[in-house]
């Protein structure tokens, strides 16, 4: 993804309108409280694939949207324990020896980011399933057909069933951090937002674009409601990255179709992490 930056303005008053020296206004002569930043999340968080690994048992970046995030305020402390592969029972439970997620929460965090819920669904095994059956039915919609039998589509119940999941992480770091805003970071992009097909780039059958962007959406509006019955602050990457999905050219994607160096396949490269870094810099309450 291309890189962005924020850019500070200067507002200047004209002289008769300016404060004066002698007395600044009061929030001019205010130190802003430390920021003392826990992040937590899967791999759409931890910067899989990205350089530089700073962590190869999570597939850790230096380079995801946590670092840029505590950058960009000069936090006091940091502690970013998002884990590649991690799903919503990692967060109060070890994945592996990697210790629970949540276990980095303490009373005086402040700040606390959440990216979760794509590996309760299986995106992963989704995406693969999609792969495979594709040849069945090149131009129809196999991988939907496959997860709709017998009328049930499995892929919403997965849904339905990590809502809870997700309303009892939001209220345990609310228990373990009751002063931190908590905001919950959606899933950017992956396939065109108009359900084009683009099989050179990925072979999925023609049909079966739209209904896995389809589910992703479900998959966002679901995290929504729950920040909001929570008290939580949803972060909506997916919009700002219309035009920049994973069918798009080198440069332009901020998804990568495939393992590359700058990102694991079906995950968003540093382009995309700066992204995902203005939008939650932006959801910051001041």
């Amino acid at each position: 993804m291309g890189t962005a930056g924020l850019v500070g303005l200067s507002l200047v008053q004209p002289a008769a309108a300016r404060p004066s020296d002698k007395q600044p206004p009061t929030h001019a002569r205010q130190e802003a409280a430390p920021v003392r930043y826990v992040a937590l999340g899967d791999s759409y968080s931890s910067g899989l694939g990205i350089p530089d690994e700073v962590d190869s048992n999570c597939g850790r970046s230096n380079s995801n949207y946590p670092s840029l995030v505590a950058g960009a305020l000069n936090a006091a402390g940091v502690t970013d324990v998002t884990c590649a592969g991690a799903d919503t029972s990692d967060m109060a439970g070890p994945q592996d020896s990697t210790p629970p997620q949540l276990d980095a929460l303490r009373p005086d965090t402040t700040l606390v980011t959440l990216g979760i819920g794509g590996n309760d669904l299986g995106l992963q095994e989704v995406g693969t399933r999609c792969v495979v059956v594709a040849y069945l039915d090149p131009n129809g919609s196999p991988c939907k057909t496959s997860y709709t039998l017998l009328g049930t589509d499995e892929i919403r119940s997965r849904i339905n069933t990590t809502a809870p999941k997700i309303d009892a992480i939001l209220q345990e770091i609310h228990a373990r951090s009751p002063q931190a805003q908590v905001l919950l970071v959606g899933y950017p992009v992956i396939m065109p937002d108009d359900g084009s097909a683009c099989r050179d780039a990925i072979p999925f059958a023609a049909g079966d674009f739209a209904w896995f962007r389809d589910k992703e959406k479900e998959l966002n509006s679901m995290l929504a409601q729950q920040a909001s019955a929570y008290g939580a602050t949803y972060v909506n990457t997916y919009t700002p990255s219309v035009g920049h999905d994973a069918c798009k050219a080198e440069g332009v994607r901020w998804i990568e179709p495939k393992e590359t160096p700058e990102a694991a396949g079906f995950h968003p490269n540093a382009a995309g992490h700066h992204s995902m870094a203005a939008q939650v810099l932006a959801r910051i309450s001041p």
